[in-house]
């Protein structure tokens, strides 16, 4: 049986692994990264946004005026108590730094500001509000401003972030083991010492292309079509019990989690969130829970595990904010300027995960009009979904609401408070449109299976960590000597609630954070002791 030693060992190879061996490495540690596909994981996947503000290079490129307090306002209203105060406040004005040290390890950004509400910009932004900065209710209390900073590469750019994040690593002369397959922790008196894994490094090269071939149309297009990404799935999990052999890596510093979360583990899911279902698993097969489960077998604690981000987006086209949510009552769900995750949340827990945007002709003739250029291709296909598939049409209130299964009364009533002198859902005055020029339109945004309006959904919580060191903490609340959790494997910023772009900053704050304290810790192992 083969061995290793390094002085820190990862497990996962998306944002928050990368950033972790970034700076490990740079403390002087022999770092080792344990990858069970090529690198990438949900980071690859996503859309490349991350969330800094209070003054970043790019605000101030787009004439932003923002601030620190600002930012931590925000988000103090945003994440809750998940995380202490201190802690946001440090990642709030350590945002600035965050993208500069980004920027310095070939991570590009620009700061060509996004001029309309949308999810998602198009390829000629990448700057934009990408929470519920501007909506009702947080305006009032914190000073809105742009924070979603979206690494600048063509369509979602989750994939130009983590090929330059591998490329830094590949820089710093960081042994990556991809196709490696970390199966459990090994302790010693208490101590993580390491972990045992299966690799496929001596397996046939054929074997290993085919693995690789597998796994990357599982992340893509297998995203989209769950059905194909389970039976992938299942043929790369043949290949590794086939072709697997054991490997044993000692870690004289620490052990790293940072293998994402258990959205692709639908039994962790119905057990920790039964409401949500029908959603579109962002993330990749990895994102199984082994991260999580190998802290909890070694003694750790977990948090936040039944928040899930559920995306419902009416955006863009940015006219759809003139529209109303409203459920099967024809009662209005929520300021329809708020963050896509507040409404899939209000859906799922409150509405029975119905939902319904009541528009007029005007704004059906306006997303016409703008739908294409505010876009990117997938939002487009979605929008041409929605305004054929998922649409019916009424010449009065009535006759829509009775053609969509909602409640004629239920609807009129929500108009008309609607048009009344305030909003009483508090959207702001300038996304608020009076809904009366017939035929109206009833567009189904319910979450449910759905490949042409699909719903993703992330999962958030994870490992309790300290917030000084990204330790795992145990069940009695210390620290596991030796174990430390980044990204979604770990509880973080965004593990109460989600805006675009947290989840990735979390990565780099988090994953920097367990690197550094990581690579510090006491040695513990000669490179000759073998504690097997």
């Amino acid at each position: 049986m083969d061995e290793l030693f390094a002085d820190v060992v990862i497990v996962g190879f998306g944002a928050a692994g990368a950033c972790a061996a970034l700076e490990a490495a740079d403390a002087g540690a022999e770092v080792i990264i344990v990858e069970r596909f090529a690198g990438g994981g949900a980071s690859a996947v996503s859309g490349g946004v991350v969330y800094a503000g209070g003054g970043t290079a790019q605000q101030l490129d787009a004439g932003v005026d923002d601030s620190v307090d600002a930012m931590y306002a925000y988000l103090r209203l945003e994440a809750g108590d998940v995380v202490s105060e201190a802690t946001l406040r440090r990642f709030c004005e350590g945002s600035r730094e965050m993208i500069t040290w980004l920027e310095g390890n070939g991570v590009p950004f620009e700061g060509s500001l996004c001029p309309h509400k949308t999810s998602y910009p198009s390829d000629a932004h990448y700057l934009y509000y990408s929470g519920s900065e501007a909506a009702g209710g947080f305006r009032d209390a914190a000073k809105p401003a742009p924070r979603g900073h979206r690494v600048k590469g063509p369509g979602t750019s989750g994939k130009m972030l983590m090929a330059r994040l591998k490329a830094a690593v590949r820089a710093r002369g960081i042994r990556v083991l991809t196709q490696t397959h970390a199966r459990s922790l090994v302790q010693e008196d208490g101590r993580v010492t390491g972990l045992v894994a299966d690799t496929l490094s001596d397996a046939p090269a054929s074997v290993r292309a085919r693995h690789r071939r597998l796994a990357q149309y599982a992340a893509k297009p297998g995203i989209y079509v769950p059905s194909l990404r389970k039976s992938l799935h299942r043929r790369v999990e043949r290949f590794e019990r086939a072709h697997g052999r054991e490997l044993r890596i000692s870690a004289r510093r620490g052990v790293v989690l940072a293998a994402g979360g258990f959205i692709a583990n639908r039994e962790m899911v119905r057990e920790h969130a039964p409401k949500y279902r029908g959603g579109l698993a962002l993330g990749t097969s990895a994102d199984d829970g082994s991260g999580i489960r190998m802290g909890v077998e070694a003694g750790g604690a977990t948090g936040e595990l039944g928040r899930i981000s559920a995306w419902r987006f009416v955006t863009p086209p940015s006219a759809f904010l003139g529209g109303i949510i409203v459920d099967a009552a024809g009662r209005r769900v929520i300021d329809e300027s708020r963050y896509g995750a507040a409404v899939g949340e209000k859906l799922i827990e409150d509405h029975e995960s119905k939902g319904w945007l009541l528009v007029d002709a005007p704004i059906v003739a306006e997303a016409r009009r703008d739908g294409r250029k505010q876009s990117q291709w997938f939002q487009w296909l979605q929008l041409r979904y929605l305004l054929r598939r998922g649409r019916v049409v009424g010449e009065t209130v009535e006759e829509v609401a009775c053609r969509a299964g909602v409640d004629p009364q239920g609807l009129r009533a929500s108009v008309e408070a609607y048009h009344g002198d305030r909003d009483p859902a508090g959207k702001p005055v300038e996304f608020v449109r009076r809904l009366d020029n017939p035929p109206y339109s009833l567009i189904d945004i319910s979450v449910r299976p759905n490949l042409g309006y699909p719903t993703p959904m992330l999962t958030l919580g994870g490992l309790v960590v300290g917030e000084d060191t990204g330790a795992v903490r145990s069940t009695t609340g210390q620290p596991i000597p030796g174990l430390y959790a980044a990204g979604r494997t770990a509880v973080g910023l965004c593990s109460r609630s989600y805006v675009s772009g947290l989840s990735l900053a979390d990565c780099v704050f988090s994953g920097r954070r367990a690197g550094i304290n990581s690579a510090l810790a006491q040695g513990v192992l000669d490179k000759n002791e073998n504690v097997f």
